[in-house]
Order: structure tokens, then C-alpha cells, then sequence
């Protein structure tokens, strides 16, 4: 069985004798700090999942190294300033101010258009012939590039207040990430993704109502493209995530990486069978502070839990102060668990 078709049997709940799919994330961070041991967890336990990295015809405006100290404007105009090598900086200032309560003045947004400007056949080639599941190269994310124009307090309260010109905009940004996810799903790809981080540690960022009146819409034609093409669509998204967890799975979302730990994988059970749990392990604790065995005991209580002919995916996060160790063990774990 390849990695293509090991994925999607574990997408449709099929994969009754297979292994979980492998796939590891990993920040500059680990390069930077173990790079040999990074190394020897892709050699040993290869991944399942590849990105489509295409060229664009048309250079973007986004200048600098997100990961690395100092400066980097990303392809929307907003600033970001970073004070460690290997994770992302923040933004420090909006790009629509502050006194624009009504989001009249756009001069500094730019619509990162040049996204568009990659050749289908290119994707196709880079496609061809490859065993592995394929995941498009773009990633819409409404309400963090919304906090990345504005920043996160200001938007807070351009939600509660909803100002015309800020749903005007809304409308704007979904349209295009829409363009570019129709033009994605005309190519060979096998997945298209989409992310935003709408955790903390105990909830949502804003009122569940709120999700539901502004972005469960969106993510609606998100998914719907993708499911009209044929293809499989997959989000990620941090923090407390379990209030939306019904209605991402009622829209037909295939695979969601979420912070299942932070939530208790207990909590997750009544979606066992209903969507795939793409990841992850607790980066907060248990890869940074746990040992081999309570890795191992997490992994098995997640299999044990969540697991129905497929529905899990063995993916971890290799980013900052987790032990190589703990990160080798969950991929041992699966291992020994399924297929």
C-alpha cells in the first residue's frame, strides 16, 4: 500500500491493517538545536505527506525570515518583529490603525494576488507520479491574518461591534481565498488546507455565537471546493478547540489538527468514527517534560480512544524544548500499536 492510499483509507475509516500515517512537523528550532536526531526520526520513520511547492510567476511583497530575529513583512503588508531564532515573531502594530474604526482606509493592505500566478500543470507535474498524499500549497486563514492586519485586540472589538467596512472587508478576503482555492482544486493535488488558531488553553477566543454567525460560513465554501473536486480538506488550529468540533465535523471537514491533550482525549470520544484526528501529541508537557513511557502510555491512550479503522494520524510537532527522544517514541508507539 503507498502512502497515498494508506492516507485516504484512514480518512474513510478503511485502514483496517495498515499503520497510522506518519507525519512530522518540525520548526527551524530542531534543526537548529538537533539536527542529527532530527535526521535519524525522517530516516527511520519516513512521512506519508508531502507539500506541493510550486513558483509563482509573480513576485509577492513579503520581505525578511518569519523565523528568523528581527523584521518580516508577510505577503499582506503586516509587520512582524522576532526576538528568537527557529518560531514565529507577533505583530506589534496595525496595518488598518486604530482610529480607522470602520475600515476605511486600506491603503496598506495589500491582496497577496501573486498567489495566484502558479501554473496548474507545474502543481500537476509535481504531483505525478508521487506515492505520497499530496497537500495543496496554500493555507487560508481569515481570522489570523484579520488579527495580523489589525491586531488581536483591535479585532476583538471590530467583532463585538461589527463595523460595515470590517464585514465589507471580510467578504473581500473570503472571495479571495476562494479564488485560490478553486484554482488549487484544479490541480492533482489530493488535499486542499485551510488553519486558524481559535484556542486558549480552556476555550474559544470569541463567543462560540460569534464563530458561528462569522466564520462557519466560510469554512463552509472552503470545504465545499475542495469536496466538489474531489479532494479532501484539512485544518489545523491550536488551543481549546471543542465547541466547534460538532460543526466542523456537520460541514464534512476530513482531518483536524487540534490540541487534543489540551481538551483531554476523553472529551474527543463522541467524534470517534466522524472525523480524522490529524495529530497531535501534547507539545506543552508531555514532549518537552514527559518521558518515553509516558509518551508511549499517551499515544496508546489516544489509539485506544479515538482509533476506528483509521481516524488518527500520527503527526507531531518537533518545535521548541520538546525532547528528540520523546518526539522518536511517538512515532515507535504508533507503530507498535497499528498495522
Amino acid at each position: 500500500m503507498t502512502s497515498k492510499e494508506l492516507v485516504i483509507k484512514t480518512l474513510e475509516f478503511k485502514n483496517k491493517s495498515g499503520r497510522a500515517p506518519r507525519q512530522l512537523w518540525s520548526l527551524p528550532w530542531a534543526g537548529n538545536h538537533y539536527p542529527e536526531e532530527l535526521a535519524a526520526i525522517n530516516r527511520d520513520f519516513p512521512g506519508d505527506f508531502e507539500g506541493c511547492n510550486v513558483t509563482y510567476k509573480e513576485r509577492a511583497i513579503g520581505r525578511g525570515d518569519q523565523y528568523e530575529v528581527g523584521e518580516f513583512t508577510d505577503d499582506w503588508g503586516s509587520r512582524f518583529i522576532n526576538v528568537q531564532k527557529g518560531v514565529h515573531g507577533q505583530v506589534k502594530e496595525p496595518i488598518v490603525p486604530e482610529a480607522d474604526e470602520n475600515w476605511d482606509d486600506l491603503s496598506k493592505v495589500h491582496f497577496p494576488t501573486e498567489w495566484l500566478s502558479f501554473d496548474i500543470e507545474e502543481a500537476n507535474r509535481l504531483c505525478k507520479g508521487n506515492d505520497k498524499f499530496v497537500i495543496a500549497g496554500c493555507c487560508p486563514r481569515p481570522f489570523e491574518q484579520l488579527q495580523f492586519i489589525r491586531t488581536s485586540e483591535l479585532l476583538f472589538i471590530d467583532l463585538a461591534l461589527k463595523p460595515a467596512g470590517f464585514l465589507k472587508f471580510i467578504k473581500k478576503m473570503h472571495q479571495f481565498y476562494c479564488e485560490l482555492l478553486e484554482k488549487w482544486a484544479k490541480t492533482d493535488v489530493d488535499a486542499l488546507n485551510m488553519m486558524d488558531d481559535w484556542g486558549t488553553q480552556r476555550g474559544l477566543l470569541i463567543h462560540p455565537d460569534t464563530w458561528v454567525e462569522i466564520f462557519k460560513p466560510l469554512y463552509k465554501d472552503y470545504i465545499d471546493i475542495a469536496h466538489r473536486a474531489g479532494k479532501k480538506m484539512f485544518m489545523h488550529s491550536d488551543g481549546h478547540t471543542l465547541a466547534i468540533y460538532p460543526h466542523l465535523i456537520e460541514l464534512g471537514l476530513d482531518a483536524f489538527n487540534s490540541q487534543i491533550f489540551c481538551m483531554g482525549v476523553e472529551n474527543l470520544a463522541p467524534f470517534k468514527g466522524k472525523i480524522t484526528f490529524w495529530g497531535e501529541v501534547d507539545r506543552q508537557h508531555l514532549l518537552p517534560e514527559g518521558t518515553t513511557k509516558e509518551i508511549q502510555d499517551a499515544i496508546k491512550k489516544v489509539h485506544d480512544t479515538l482509533w476506528q479503522d483509521g481516524g488518527c494520524i500520527a503527526q507531531c510537532e518537533f518545535g521548541v524544548g520538546a525532547k528528540p527522544e520523546n518526539v522518536r517514541q511517538v512515532y515507535a508507539s504508533w507503530d507498535e500499536l497499528t498495522g
